[in-house]
């Protein structure tokens, strides 16, 4: 069978160097990385900030002839996806996308990598027809193969198990202890799918909910919960059973809440997911949290950090001892900001430890320590033997209560570069949090060095975000004094490319609060959290609002998501 398309085998990596895209060391330093954690080497290079999407696409397809296809906004018909077994399409990371116009017997086939001969001679073989290759990014075909795919494939298994049930040829508990290398098992492979489902389409978090006729499965995209999946009722508890069986809980207890871990491996990246059981009145509600081993360790530019912010937090990062807070809720992405700062810290010339609960990602050269309060290692005791172990930093992964904040606090004025996280809602209001938890003032005023709050706003999507201008009330919003200017904001619209949700991915808001000497001074006197404010307002930052206001005006954002984050005093708790 003849397949359309070159021929000769061409690496991506040269390709970037001979367009003088990337420099030749910069390719070198790509492959050491590749060598480690493995990907492809075009995403790697973008990862390492080297190249942009949009100058990788330029460069591929002028260098190739191939064209580029945007996967995500391309509905495929049932018939071609019919062309393509799933084992080919997660093997190869492809995905059929259709007929060419002028001719039925070429089938346009997206993939990670266009150039790979091999791949494209067996869908060729497979599908009976010619292939034209067209390239696509393997994050964007991982979310539409588990869209097309994923999904499909659940729904066969979630049928296939309701029909062994009811014919009893297999109970819920059977169902749930069969190996996980029994691939052709319903329930394991339903499982399976729905975790790998909420992987690859970009969730935080996947939702298993047992309602009164039926199991409803939601991920969480962007912030945002979203309905993906539905199955009959009889699949809720051999669902639970399997989920606990792989996170190391008790199959038998189903009237207590219980928390497990589960370690999985998706298109070839490790993910750590937290399982919390919580029992309902219609069966048991699974929330799996989920978190990829690498996806936490980013360089700055990947936080969104603008250039004065850059030099702000590099400046905070500076200093050679003192205590460094970054606050927020849950889910606003300090774990993110934390291991990014160990990452910019990490030289081998000092000594890094850390204590966490849990550890989310592991950090070549650091020294972490998982806490275990059935051992007594608490987040206290921890510190306390760390200090014996001639740190130079030391990580905490969150100040709980007022001895972990004390010894933090020790640790700061006694030489050690102490960095750590809160729950509070902004940079002012964490120096009052410590003080109740028994600090005194004078106290913190000497050991910190700086504060980052922060939250997470969705991006609109750039395919079909909406200019309009902004009324009177918009404007005083965003800060905008002069009433006669014209000021454009964006709206969300909803198209393929985003699943019509008017939003793709997420951005850092950030308060940056680094402590000068006027600042300590007022904070040593037991200041309120609003002086706190206007002093650091006085020697420039931005507050959290101020900083969305400058993303919904560069069109990043919009209105909606920075009321989302927008607060008064009395909302602080």
């Amino acid at each position: 069978m003849k397949v359309s398309g070159v021929r000769k085998k061409i690496r991506i990596g040269d390709l970037l160097v001979e367009a003088g895209a990337i420099s030749e060391d910069q390719l070198q330093q790509a492959l050491e990385k590749q060598k480690e954690s493995g990907g492809r080497i075009g995403n790697i290079i973008m990862q390492m900030g080297f190249i942009s999407r949009e100058l990788l696409i330029t460069v591929l397809t002028a260098q190739t002839g191939i064209d580029y296809c945007e996967i995500k906004s391309v509905k495929v018909d049932d018939a071609v996806l019919k062309l393509v077994p799933d084992s080919l399409v997660n093997k190869y990371k492809i995905m059929p996308v259709g007929y060419d116009e002028n001719n039925p017997n070429i089938l346009k086939v997206a993939m990670a990598d266009p150039m790979d001969l091999v791949a494209i001679d067996d869908i060729s073989i497979t599908s009976g027809l010619q292939v034209e290759p067209m390239l696509s990014f393997e994050e964007d075909l991982n979310e539409v193969i588990g869209k097309y795919y994923g999904s499909a494939q659940a729904m066969e298994a979630a049928e296939q198990y309701r029909k062994e049930q009811a014919s009893g040829e297999v109970t819920d508990e059977e169902a749930s202890q069969l190996d996980d290398d029994v691939d052709n098992s319903p329930i394991v492979l339903l499982v399976n799918q729905i975790i790998e489902g909420g992987v690859r389409q970009r969730g935080s978090d996947i939702h298993i909910e047992p309602m009164e006729t039926y199991v409803r499965v939601r991920y969480r995209i962007d912030g945002a919960l979203k309905q993906v999946m539905t199955y009959d009722y009889s699949l809720a508890a051999a669902i639970s059973a399997r989920i606990k069986i792989i996170g190391g809980m008790d199959i038998a207890e189903k009237r207590k809440p219980q928390d497990g871990r589960i370690t999985i491996m998706v298109d070839r990246r490790e993910f750590d997911v937290r399982v919390s059981i919580l029992p309902t009145v219609y069966g048991e509600k699974t929330v799996m949290r989920l978190t990829s081993k690498d996806g936490l360790t980013k360089p700055k530019s990947g936080l969104g950090f603008s250039p004065a912010e850059i030099e702000v937090f590099d400046g905070i990062l500076s200093n050679p001892h003192g205590i460094i807070l970054v606050t927020g809720p849950t889910g606003s992405g300090k774990s993110t900001t934390l291991y990014t700062s160990l990452s910019e810290l990490n030289t081998e010339d000092v000594n890094i430890i850390t204590v966490e609960d849990p550890v989310e990602a592991n950090i070549d050269g650091i020294n972490q320590v998982q806490v275990n309060v059935k051992a007594e290692l608490t987040f206290a005791a921890a510190l306390r033997s760390i200090l014996r172990q001639d740190p130079d930093i030391i990580m905490i992964g969150e100040i709980r209560d007022g001895e972990t904040a004390q010894i933090a606090v020790q640790a700061a004025i006694t030489g050690h570069l102490v960095v750590s996280t809160l729950h509070t809602n902004s940079a002012a209001s964490t120096v009052t949090r410590i003080i109740d938890m028994g600090i005194e003032p004078y106290i913190i005023g000497d050991a910190l060095v700086g504060v980052i709050a922060q939250r997470l706003v969705r991006r609109l999507c750039t395919a079909c975000k909406s200019p309009r201008l902004a009324d009177e009330e918009e404007m005083i919003a965003l800060g905008i004094e002069d009433m006669d200017e014209d000021v454009v904001v964006y709206e969300p619209v909803g198209c393929p490319l985003c699943n019509n949700t008017g939003y793709s991915g997420r951005i850092g808001v950030y308060e940056m609060m680094p402590v000068s000497k006027k600042l300590q001074a007022v904070i040593s006197k037991g200041a309120t959290a609003d002086v706190i404010e206007a002093q650091a307002l006085e020697e420039g930052m931005s507050t959290l609002k101020m900083s969305a206001a400058k993303h919904v005006l560069n069109g990043i954002t919009s209105l909606d998501e920075m009321k989302k984050i927008t607060y008064t005093a009395e909302d602080e708790y």
